[in-house]
């Protein structure tokens, strides 16, 4: 799950002022209505643990359950068309398209294809990869990128598919408030200060982290290089994918599934002995912080799909209390989802 940017630990922390204020009004706006409702047709206990995590940060979070229950479907949603930065969680996207192609070895695409790992691909938040050199099976960097949110293996991934054509896959679902960046260390680039586009590469892009200030730096919410969607888009997404839309052979499915089944969240919020799939992501950007987790589980057969987003702004990051929050909030959610479907 986690999104590290910290140059200190590698990154930690400028300051760029992205006021609580200038969130609250983006949120809002994004949303369109009042940001303290929680809606849908779920029992009340669904309704109200909805609430309850909505209530971590009432103008900085989005939520949204969907229970497929033949015949008698049921959600509950907590401002789940406000638009919020999800972090990692984009990587599903990109592990998507890599599959499709892999389906008719578009451009040599396959998941036992030799992918290289070198500074021409290296990105800060990468716990497995960011200090090895040499050659793997692409299978093992797609499975680096979800299990470990690995953002050098996230760029090795990229570099297989395209950004763009990872972007027409997000039109074809019909997510028209879902933004990816071009790569991970293109994000990191450009909110470091670099023009939009600019790739600084790895050795510059870490002497310029490890500067005492960036004068430069951007928000981690803009309209260029970003990683944003809505609850309900994410939700969409999972829904249409994991059915298998996308896909024309099952093998392609059950990989695309079996992957996104390593994701760590999942264990840290679903309930025991529930099958789940997912991708996680989080930030820590200057004083800006997310974490995010969408996904599906699949309760006695019948599916639930799910996202939760909290962005929030301060000193803490997205590995101490908030996180435990984050947690907290989100396992009533889905032990109210189960609860209700096995009454």
């Amino acid at each position: 799950m986690p999104f590290p940017l910290d140059p200190a630990d590698l990154q930690r922390r400028r300051l760029f002022k992205f006021t609580a204020s200038a969130l609250a009004v983006q949120a809002v706006a994004a949303c369109g209505g009042d940001a303290n409702a929680a809606d849908g047709n779920a029992d009340d206990a669904v309704r109200k643990a909805v609430a309850d995590f909505g209530a971590l940060a009432p103008e900085g979070t989005h939520c949204l359950v969907r229970a497929d229950v033949p015949e008698a479907s049921w959600s509950a949603s907590y401002n789940p068309d406000r638009q919020l930065f999800i972090g990692s969680a984009i990587k599903t996207f990109i592990l998507g398209q890599f599959v499709i192609d892999a389906e008719t070895s578009y451009n040599g695409t396959s998941g036992n294809m030799p992918q290289t790992i070198g500074d021409e691909v290296r990105s800060p938040g990468s716990p497995v990869f960011v200090d090895l050199n040499g050659t793997l099976p692409a299978k093992y960097a797609l499975e680096a990128m979800i299990a470990h949110s690995d953002n050098t293996a996230t760029d090795m991934a990229y570099a297989a598919v395209g950004a763009d054509r990872v972007r027409q896959l997000i039109a074809r679902a019909g997510l028209t408030h879902t933004r990816i960046p071009d790569s991970t260390r293109r994000l990191f680039s450009y909110l470091a200060g670099a023009p939009d586009g600019v790739d600084l590469g790895w050795e510059a892009l870490m002497a310029e982290l490890a500067k005492p200030s960036l004068p430069n730096a951007r928000p981690a919410i803009n309209d260029r290089q970003s990683m944003l969607s809505t609850a309900t888009e994410l939700v969409a997404w999972y829904r249409q994918s994991l059915s298998g839309k996308f896909f024309t052979q099952p093998a392609t499915l059950t990989e695309y599934k079996r992957i996104l089944a390593m994701a760590d969240a999942i264990s840290l919020v679903v309930p025991a002995d529930i099958i789940a799939y997912g991708k996680g992501g989080s930030i820590d950007w200057l004083d800006f912080h997310t974490i995010s987790f969408p996904g599906q589980m699949i309760v006695d057969q019948v599916l639930v799909t799910f996202c939760f987003t909290y962005n929030w702004r301060g000193a803490e990051t997205s590995t101490g209390a908030p996180f435990q929050a984050f947690v907290k909030a989100v396992r009533p959610v889905l032990q109210a989802c189960v609860d209700a479907i096995r009454k």
